[in-house]
């Protein structure tokens, strides 16, 4: 169990909702996974009348908490607007934040974001922004009125995995008690097992499951994966060892002479 903005959420996995090859696939995908979160474009919803119906339709009957983003969003003004759209359609003061300020790597724009998430705080919404790895970032983010951080692992799409390990890991040590969540580049479920267990507190994914050639396959693996990352991380593993330590005592040992 998981908690963002004071509401629970079942699974640590969210999921994507784009690029699927059919509605029948996502929504296996989303039943196989267990996915709690399903992230949904607001653009996609509002881009043909009975195409956005049947989509949101299909969303509503896989019972899970719906997470709008305003992706494709290159300014303050363009990702704020989206967000009222989406507050509009999907009745939730949920969003997740993307203001994109790079065309090639889809990194977002630090200045940009910051400035979007304290209108949308202060417009009543609970931001979930699509941040990058850098601490003074996060903390302005927080200083904006944002509860959730959603750091990338890698550039959206990449399935590249954490591609900075000291990034994310500091990141995660600067503020412990803000829930944060794996966002893009995943690409295999080892990567989502390594972020769990790094003390993350979800993963979000959309490519590596909708482009896998097994969708639903690849989404209850990656499902398992967060389990077992979580699991892994609340069973305080061992440290790391320079040397071979034997797991066998040598006491009772037979010597020949």
């Amino acid at each position: 169990m998981v908690s963002f903005y004071g509401t629970e959420v079942a699974s640590r996995l969210m999921l994507g909702t784009a690029q699927y090859p059919s509605p029948a696939i996502l929504e296996q995908a989303f039943r196989r996974s267990g996915a709690g979160i399903a992230t949904v474009s607001v653009r996609r919803e509002a881009g043909g009348e009975r195409a956005g119906a049947a989509f949101w339709d299909l969303v509503k009957q896989l019972d899970v908490k719906v997470l709008p983003n305003t992706a494709g969003c290159h300014s303050v003004r363009e990702a704020v607007t989206t967000a009222q759209m989406a507050r509009e359609l999907f009745d939730t003061p949920w969003i997740k934040l993307e203001v994109i300020g790079h065309a090639d790597t889809l990194q977002p724009d630090p200045f940009g974001l910051v400035e979007a998430a304290r209108i949308l705080t202060d417009e009543g919404f609970q931001v979930f922004p699509y941040t990058t790895e850098d601490i003074v970032l996060a903390d302005r983010l927080l200083e904006a009125g944002c509860e959730v951080l959603m750091p990338w692992g890698a550039p959206i799409g990449t399935g590249l995995g954490l591609t900075n390990i000291y990034g994310l890991r500091t990141l995660r040590a600067q503020f412990p008690d803000v829930p944060m969540v794996v966002d893009a580049g995943l690409g295999l479920p080892s990567q989502a097992a390594q972020a769990m267990e790094m003390a993350f507190d979800a993963v979000l994914l959309n490519t590596a499951v909708a482009k896998a050639g097994d969708p639903a396959a690849m989404a209850e693996g990656f499902g398992r994966a967060v389990e077992a990352g979580r699991l892994a991380y609340e069973a305080d593993p061992m440290e790391p060892r320079d040397m071979a330590a034997p797991s066998t005592p040598l006491i009772g040992k037979a010597f020949l002479e």
